[in-house]
């Protein structure tokens, strides 16, 4: 039950956000409001105020903002009804300037992405930032070290950091903090394991401090977190905990090793050594092949790595605003991202999923507290952002791509055109639906 309340409710809450944006913004700019609903069909409750009807609907998919004059007729002949005669009139959609109807049709999207980011900075202010609770150094990105801190470069991976200057530190984020919150001038870096002192000079700029923070990349071991349906690793018995300990005979000790190896071997078959509950194991995998950010084929196993043990870190409101900040974009970066390895094929198609890996989710968790179901939260309604930005007719996407169009040419598509697409679009959008659910229902099969 608590998966079904937990996704009714993000739904909910994300699809109400979505549609508020659209309606203050159609509001704002002059628009008539005929009806403002969660969920598709007919209604189940529901209130009228004004001229404006406000409904909870039987399919709690999607829910829409009926704006007065917004391709009634095509609207209505994709309900395939008649459509009725009407005079136009100023508080139309289509009366409306091109930039006043872009604005209302991108404002769903951009009220989705304002409250992910105030999701971000709640959570981040009501309970802390998780930080890895390691010091240890997997590696360090020697280009990204500005003058006076190259000496940084020769910390040997695995070494634990036990000093910055005058700080002991006990979490990845009092190094970074260390670093770059510390005083501009001579700093000592002290390491054990193996002990070392590495003397550098912190600049004056607090960007080139911060720099030097993030040259530096915490441990974390190759543990198999996550195995990719229908993936290399999969088909070839890698299984969740399993601890990778060597690629294609190279003895690996840190996840940067394990990508390492990997990247130079796009199409290989290869062999990859485990420990799976103390036994030494060993799987002949053909590996798959990705695109990495420069073009460069890269080899693909299809795991993600385990989480790192983390703690709470209290932030102050600054510190919660450009984190929230940070989070909104790293977590738009990946979606995007996810989009274009599913275009180009480096990821599988049945890696979609619908309602069913929606509701998996989003009770699981529930289930890990309210930090991570808000945070989930905030992912989703980035993810329903996006979602609805791609160029597909029936979507603000879509729309966006008419508007695009009637700049171009001075005028609007007719009704037939707009029509024709719209059903494209919604065939298109239901198929994938279709694809997504028998995906799910295939997982639950466990196939």
């Amino acid at each position: 039950m608590i998966y079904v309340l937990s996704t009714l409710f993000l739904l909910g809450v994300l699809i109400f956000v979505h549609e508020l944006g659209h309606f203050w913004a159609a509001r704002s700019v002059g628009i008539g409001v005929e009806r403002f609903s969660i969920g598709f069909g007919p209604r189940l409750w529901g209130f009228t105020r004004g001229e404006t009807e406000y409904w909870i609907a039987a399919i709690p998919l999607g829910g829409y903002v009926k704006m007065q004059g917004m391709d009634d007729e095509v609207m209505e002949r994709l309900e395939g009804k008649e459509a009725a005669p009407r005079e136009p009139s100023a508080a139309d959609f289509d009366s409306k300037s091109i930039p006043a109807r872009a604005f209302v049709i991108s404002a769903g999207v951009l009220m989705n992405m304002i409250f992910a980011f105030a999701t971000y900075v709640f959570v981040a202010g009501a309970w802390g930032v998780e930080e890895p609770a390691t010091t240890r150094v997997m590696a360090v990105e020697s280009a990204s070290l500005p003058a006076g801190a190259g000496a940084l470069s020769r910390i040997a991976p695995g070494a634990t950091v036990v000093r910055v200057g005058n700080l002991t530190p006990q979490s990845w984020g009092d190094i970074t903090r260390g670093l770059a919150d510390g005083e501009p001038g001579p700093v000592q870096v002290r390491t054990e394991s193996p002990d070392a002192v590495f003397e550098i000079v912190l600049p004056e700029s607090r960007a080139e401090r911060s720099r030097i923070a993030a040259s530096l990349l915490y441990w974390v071991d190759p543990v198999v977190g996550e195995v990719v349906r229908g993936g290399p690793a999969a088909t070839s018995s890698i299984e969740v905990g399993d601890l990778i300990t060597s690629v294609a005979a190279e003895d690996v000790r840190s996840w940067t090793d394990v990508t390492r190896e990997l990247a130079s071997r796009p199409g290989e078959t290869i062999e990859i050594g485990i420990l799976r509950e103390g036994d030494a194991l060993f799987r002949t995998v053909e590996l798959g092949e990705i695109r990495s950010a420069t073009g460069e084929p890269v080899g693909r196993l299809g795991v993600y790595v385990a989480d790192v043990e983390t703690h709470a870190v209290p932030v102050g409101l600054v510190d919660a605003i450009e984190r929230g900040a940070g989070r909104t974009v790293l977590v738009t970066g990946r979606i995007l991202s996810f989009l274009g390895d599913l275009v180009t094929g480096g990821i599988s198609p049945r890696e979609l999923g619908s309602l069913g890996t929606i509701a998996v989710a989003s009770g699981d968790a529930v289930g890990r507290g309210a930090p991570a179901y808000l945070d989930f939260m905030a992912l989703f309604s980035i993810n329903l952002a996006i979602l609805n930005m791609l160029p597909i007719p029936v979507l603000d996407g879509g729309h966006m791509v008419f508007l695009g169009l009637e700049l171009v040419r001075g005028r609007k598509l007719s009704v037939r055109q707009r029509l024709r697409w719209s059903q494209i679009g919604m065939v298109f959008v239901l198929a994938i639906m279709v694809w997504a659910l028998s995906n799910d229902a295939l997982r639950f099969l466990g196939f």
